[in-house]
């Protein structure tokens, strides 16, 4: 049984390519019950964000469990999978991985807030999905503790810069000046409004925010006093514009060549800024071709959220130390869960039974190829973790509930377990999830 994080980021991925990886919520929960039916794997959870999509895994048999997940990541991905895309870490590097990632060490911008709660509804959604059982529920609750202490006790979210922010101070350093630009803001959600919140705050006098949902443009429009555009208006107002910033949401591109080709025959050769800081991209590529155009996507931005490194550097150290405190203390907690050694003697008493049986049988056909008996071995081996899937997973559900108690004693009757889990046959290293 194995710990193991496969996926890709802004530092392994382009964003053309992390798009592809870019599920919603309801997909995610598609992705997860399809995997609910794969024996060799336990627990699951996936993350994906604008910047990155991961895997997070329990597997019983790592070998051929991850050949499984990278044919399915292969599906998921199509022509545009390569493997040097991807990173996979296993054991404790897994477990190192993800509490740097809720810390934001791992962001692009280092210190974010957003990743916290992406991984909250990541967990959740995993959950609900009954794809999370001892092990993720125990290390993905301290994942998300550590994350709030290390916000609580380093600054490293003092001197954060935001997506948002950096794509209106690259406004700014291309224009100089964004006092007098006219601004279009296309999407109205959560990055929206802190992209017009920063704009506003480096001295923009007025915003125009269009969106498929008239009211929700108009809302978001009324709280920075700008003014409201029809979505089917948008293109006219991009003709007059010097920025344009999106962030829609939206599954395809909302601004195409074609459209922006007209748009620009009707400027007269005025320049025009298109920020496009949306995952999937809302700006169809082929626009950066057209004459007085310049456009940037999220990963352009790179460079302007490297501000203050150098302060973000030291607390970075100091995020890292308590990382490896919360690891080793996590350890400990792994390694002496109450149930863990029930479920040892009892995977332990079963693999016994099955190899004995299985001895006689062998002595009883002497005819058998090797061949053969390597058949008859991995077909009782699944028959045996298909009888016991049902209650190690009744044990995981129950380890630190009211009702693990009971349910101990029940399994260890059942089986003659010695319920105080000691003495049982075989190697404890087996469900070492740190190895």
């Amino acid at each position: 049984m194995q710990l193991i994080v496969l996926g890709l980021n802004h530092k392994t991925a382009p964003v053309e390519v992390r798009e592809g990886f870019n599920f919603s919520a309801d997909r995610i929960a598609r992705i997860l019950r399809r995997l609910r039916n794969y024996d060799n794997l336990d627990e699951a959870v996936l993350l994906s964000t604008c910047n990155r999509t991961e895997f997070y895994m329990v597997l019983e048999e790592p070998v051929s469990g991850m050949k499984f997940i990278q044919t399915l990541v292969k599906h998921l991905a199509g022509d545009g999978y390569k493997t040097e895309y991807f990173y996979n870490l296993s054991g404790v590097n897994c477990v190192r991985h993800l509490f740097k990632v809720a810390s934001s060490l791992d962001s692009l911008v280092i210190g974010e807030g957003q990743i916290l709660s992406q991984i909250k509804n990541a967990y959740q959604i995993a959950r609900e999905n009954s794809m999370t059982g001892t092990i993720f529920n125990t290390i993905f609750n301290r994942a998300i503790a550590t994350g709030k202490r290390v916000r609580t006790e380093t600054k490293i979210a003092y001197s954060s810069v935001s997506v948002s922010s950096a794509a209106v101070d690259l406004a700014m350093d291309v224009l100089g000046s964004i006092e007098d630009a006219n601004i279009l803001v296309l999407g109205a959600g959560r990055m929206s409004e802190l992209t017009a919140r920063h704009l506003i705050d480096k001295g923009a006098k007025t915003i125009f925010v269009s969106n498929r949902n008239f009211d929700h443009a108009k809302e978001l429009a009324d709280k920075f006093n700008g003014t409201a555009i029809a979505y089917n208006k948008y293109l006219e107002q991009a003709e007059t514009s010097d920025i344009i910033i999106t962030s829609t949401g939206a599954p395809h591109y909302v601004i195409h060549e074609k459209d922006m080709r007209e748009v620009t025959a009707k400027r007269g050769g005025r320049p025009l800024i298109l920020i496009d800081i949306a995952v999937p991209r809302d700006v169809d590529p082929k626009v950066a071709q057209l004459p007085g155009i310049t456009l940037y996507n999220i990963d352009d931005l790179e460079g302007v959220v490297d501000t203050n490194k150098h302060f973000r550097t030291h607390e970075a150290k100091m995020a890292e130390a308590i990382i490896e405190e919360e690891i080793s203390e996590l350890k400990e907690r792994l390694r002496y869960l109450t149930m863990r050694p029930v479920m040892v003697q009892l995977h332990e008493k079963m693999n016994f039974l099955r190899e004995k049986v299985l001895k006689r049988a062998f002595a009883k056909m002497p005819e058998l190829t090797e061949h053969e008996r390597r058949i008859i071995d991995i077909m009782t081996q699944r028959l045996e973790h298909k009888f016991l899937r049902e209650p190690m997973t009744a044990m995981n559900a129950a380890a630190g509930t009211p009702d693990e108690e009971r349910l101990r004693k029940v399994i260890c009757e059942l089986f003659l377990l010695n319920d105080k889990g000691e003495d049982y046959i075989g190697d404890e290293n087996k469900f070492d999830y740190w190895d």
